[in-house]
C-alpha cells in the first residue's frame, strides 16, 4: 500500500506545482526576473520527478499485482506475463493519461532548458502554453480517472489484459502514438508564442523543425505499427477498416504532413505564415479530438479497448483549446501581414507545394467528416449511422493518387517560376515509364482502375527522384572526377535533408505498391473442410491436416493444421509441389470465462501471404470453416515502412559542424530541399 499512496501523493502535489508553472512562466515572460525564471524552471524539474514517481509506482503496483488497487485489477493478473503487466500502463484509461502527462512532463522539461535565437523571450511563453495543457491532464487524472483508487477488499486475481491487447504490438503501436500525439505541443505551443511576440518571421519554424519531424515520425511509426498489428491480431485478412480509432490517428499525420510541406515555403520565401500557424494548431487540436475518440467512448470502435467515460471532459477541452486559438490568431492578425512575399506562377514550386496542402486538406475533410457523421446522426436521429469503407476509398484515395503524382513533379519544379521547356523534358522520361507501366498492367489482366493509376503514380514518382539522384551524381562526377558511387554518396551526405526526403518518398511509392496490390486483387474463400480435403487459392492448395486441442496455462486452444503446397503450371497438366509451410490457425478459450479470440495462421512470402482463419469446428459432422486469404505484395507496406522510418531518421541525423571548403556552383544541386 505505501508504493500507491507515493504515487497518489504525487499526483496531489501536482495540483499545485503545475499551476506555479503556469503562473512562474508567465510572470517571467513579462518582467524578465532571473530568479523568476530560475524558480520557472525548477517547478518545470519538480513536475517532471513527480510524473515520474507517480509512473514508477504504478508500473510497481502492476508488476507485483498489487490488487488493492482498482487499476491493477482491470488490467492484470497472475497469469499475464511481466512484458503484458508493464504495458497496462498505458492499456487503461488512467494509466495512458498518466503515460500521456509523463511524456508531456519530459518534452516540456527538454524545451525549458533548450537554447537557441530568441531562447530568453520565446521559452517562458512557451512553457506557460505547455503548462496550461498539462493542467488539464493533472486535473482529469486526479478527479476523473486517478489510477491510484484503492478498492474496498482485494479480489485473489484480476481481470487481465484483453486477450487481443497481448501482441507485442502492444509494446510499440501505443508508445509511438503517444510520443507523436504529445511531441506537437510543442511546435504549436512554439505557434502561439510567436504570433504572442510578434515574431513574424520563421525562427519558430526552424526551432521546431525537428520537434515536428520527430513527433511525425514516431506518429507514423503508431500508424504503421498498428496497422501490423492489426494485419496479425484481429484475424479480418486486413489492415486498415477505417475505423474511427484509425483514422483519428490518421487525421493529424495528414495535417502535420501539410505543416511539414508549407513550412518549407515559409522558411525559403516568406510566405504562408498565418497558414503555417494555422496548420500546426489544426495539428494538435485533433490530437487532442483524437485521443478524446480513443479515450473518452464517443465513438464504438474495435480498437476502443478502454472506452470510458471521459468525452465530456476531453470534447469540452478541445473547445476550451480551439477557441484560445483562434482567439489568439485573430488577436495577432496583423503580424501576418508583415514582410509577406506573394505567389508569382502557379506552375512552380510554390505552387505545388499549395496544391500539396490543399489535397491533404481535402482527405483530412473526408475522413474528418466521415468520422464524426456518426455523432452528428445521433444529434439529429438519435442513432449513430457509421460510415463505412467503400465512403473514404472513393474520396480519399483518389486523392491520394494525385498526391502521389504530384510527389513526382514538384522536385523539378523551379522556384518562383517554372520554365515548361525544361519542365517538359525533366518529366519527359519519367511520364513516359508511367504509361508504360500502366500499358503492361492493363495487358497483363489488372484491370482495377484505382490500382491501375496508382501503379502509374508510383512508377511516375520513381523514375522522377531515381532521375534527380543521376543526375546529381553525374553533375558532381563531371566537375570533381570522383566515381559515380562516391559522387552519389557525398553528395547526400552533404544535401542530406533534401536526399533522405528523397528516400521518404521512394518508401512512399513502395508502401503503395502494397496499397494497391492488396486492395485490388487480394483473394479470399470461406470453406467447410473435412481432415485431408484440400482448396485452392491462387497458385497454392492447401490441405486440412486436422485438429487438435492444447492446454496452456489459464487457456485451451482449438488448432486446426493446414498444409500449404505451391501448385507448378507446365503445358498440359499441372502439379503439386512439396510442402512449404504449415499454418496452425486456432481458437483460444479462456477459463476466466472471458470472450475467446481467434488466431490466425500466416505463411509469409516476399510477394504473397497466405492468411488462414479458423472460425468454427462441428465435432458432429466433423467439418471446421476457415476463411482464406491470399495477399499478394502486402509485405511492401512493412519493407516501405522501414524504409520510410530509416529515411526520416538520416534526415533528422545531426550534421557535423564544420567549416565547408569552397565548392563549385556547378557541384551544388540548386534545386529546393523536398521535406523528409
Amino acid at each position: 500500500m505505501l508504493i500507491g499512496e507515493i504515487g497518489r501523493s504525487a499526483m496531489l502535489m501536482l495540483i499545485l506545482v503545475v499551476p506555479y508553472v503556469w503562473i512562474s512562466s508567465i510572470w517571467s515572460a513579462m518582467t524578465r526576473n532571473p530568479r523568476v525564471t530560475l524558480s520557472s524552471k525548477m517547478a518545470v524539474v519538480a513536475q517532471f520527478l513527480l510524473v515520474g514517481l507517480a509512473s514508477a509506482c504504478l508500473i510497481d503496483l502492476l508488476i507485483t499485482n498489487n490488487f488493492h488497487y482498482a487499476y491493477v485489477v482491470s488490467y492484470t493478473s497472475r497469469s499475464l506475463e511481466l512484458i503484458y503487466r508493464i504495458a497496462a500502463f498505458w492499456g487503461g484509461d488512467a494509466g495512458s493519461l498518466l503515460f500521456w502527462l509523463l511524456i508531456m512532463s519530459l518534452y516540456t522539461l527538454v524545451v525549458r532548458f533548450t537554447r537557441h535565437e530568441d531562447s530568453e523571450r520565446m521559452l517562458p511563453v512557451v512553457t506557460a502554453i505547455m503548462s496550461f495543457v498539462t493542467m488539464f491532464f493533472v486535473l482529469v487524472l486526479n478527479l476523473a480517472a486517478n489510477p491510484f483508487t484503492v478498492l474496498s477488499a482485494a479480489p485473489a486475481d484480476g481481470n487481465g489484459l484483453n486477450a487481443l491487447l497481448q501482441n507485442p504490438g502492444m509494446t510499440v503501436h501505443p508508445v509511438n502514438l503517444y510520443l507523436g500525439y504529445v511531441g506537437f505541443l510543442v511546435p504549436f505551443a512554439y505557434g502561439m508564442t510567436a504570433l504572442i511576440l510578434k515574431r513574424a518571421d520563421a525562427t519558430w519554424l526552424k526551432v521546431t523543425r525537428k520537434w515536428t519531424l520527430i513527433s511525425w515520425l514516431f506518429l507514423s511509426c503508431g500508424i504503421i505499427y498498428g496497422a501490423h498489428w492489426s494485419y496479425e491480431e484481429l484475424g479480418w485478412g486486413g489492415y486498415w477498416s477505417w475505423d474511427p480509432i484509425e483514422n483519428a490517428a490518421l487525421m493529424p499525420w495528414l495535417a502535420a504532413t501539410a505543416f511539414l510541406h508549407s513550412a518549407i515555403i515559409q522558411e525559403r520565401k516568406g510566405m504562408l505564415k498565418a497558414w503555417n500557424v494555422i496548420l500546426v494548431s489544426l495539428t494538435f487540436l485533433l490530437t487532442l479530438f483524437g485521443t478524446a475518440l480513443t479515450r473518452g467512448g464517443l465513438l464504438w470502435s474495435i480498437h476502443a479497448f478502454a472506452n470510458g467515460p471521459m468525452g465530456f471532459w476531453f470534447m469540452s477541452f478541445v473547445g476550451l483549446m480551439t477557441t484560445l486559438t483562434i482567439f489568439v490568431i485573430v488577436w495577432r492578425w496583423g503580424v501576418f501581414k508583415m514582410m509577406t512575399a506573394k505567389f508569382e506562377a502557379v506552375v512552380s514550386k510554390e505552387g505545388s507545394f499549395l496544391l500539396n496542402n490543399v489535397l491533404f486538406l481535402g482527405a483530412l475533410f473526408a475522413v474528418f467528416w466521415g468520422t464524426v457523421f456518426p455523432l452528428v446522426s445521433e444529434a439529429v436521429t438519435g442513432t449513430q449511422m457509421l460510415v463505412s469503407g467503400p465512403f473514404y476509398n472513393s474520396v480519399v484515395l483518389p486523392i491520394g493518387v494525385a498526391l502521389i503524382f504530384l510527389m513526382g513533379v514538384g522536385p523539378v519544379l523551379a522556384w518562383r517560376r517554372a520554365n515548361m521547356k525544361s519542365l517538359r523534358f525533366a518529366l519527359m522520361i519519367p511520364a513516359a515509364v508511367a504509361f508504360g507501366v500502366g500499358i503492361a498492367v492493363w495487358v497483363a489482366g489488372y484491370q482495377n482502375l484505382l490500382s491501375l493509376a496508382s501503379y502509374m503514380a508510383t512508377s511516375f514518382v520513381a523514375a522522377s527522384i531515381l532521375l534527380e539522384f543521376y543526375r546529381g551524381a553525374l553533375a558532381r562526377t563531371k566537375i570533381t572526377g570522383e566515381n559515380m558511387l562516391f559522387s552519389l554518396v557525398r553528395m547526400i551526405s552533404k544535401n542530406r535533408r533534401r536526399y533522405c526526403g528523397y528516400v521518404v518518398h521512394l518508401a512512399v511509392v513502395v508502401m503503395v505498391i502494397g496499397f494497391a496490390t492488396t486492395g485490388g486483387y487480394s483473394q479470399q474463400v470461406t470453406v467447410n473442410l473435412t481432415t485431408g480435403q484440400q482448396v485452392q487459392i491462387g497458385n497454392y492448395v492447401l490441405t486440412f491436416h486436422g485438429l487438435e486441442t492444447k492446454d496452456e496455462p489459464g487457456k485451451v486452444l482449438l488448432q486446426g493444421d493446414m498444409l500449404v503446397q505451391a501448385l507448378n503450371h507446365s503445358k498440359n497438366q499441372s502439379t503439386l509441389g512439396p510442402v512449404i509451410g504449415v499454418l496452425k490457425p486456432n481458437v483460444t478459450f479462456f477459463i476466466d470465462g472471458n470472450q475467446p479470440t481467434t488466431n490466425m495462421g500466416l505463411y509469409s512470402m516476399p510477394f504473397a501471404d497466405l492468411y488462414v482463419v479458423l472460425d468454427g469446428s462441428d465435432y458432429k459432422t466433423g467439418q471446421s470453416l476457415f476463411e482464406i486469404h491470399l495477399n499478394p505484395l502486402v509485405n511492401f507496406i512493412w519493407f516501405g515502412g522501414y524504409l520510410y522510418i530509416l529515411g526520416t531518421f538520416l534526415s533528422l541525423w545531426p550534421e557535423r559542424r564544420r567549416k565547408a571548403k569552397p565548392e563549385s556552383p556547378a557541384v551544388r544541386n540548386p534545386l529546393p530541399e523536398p521535406i523528409a
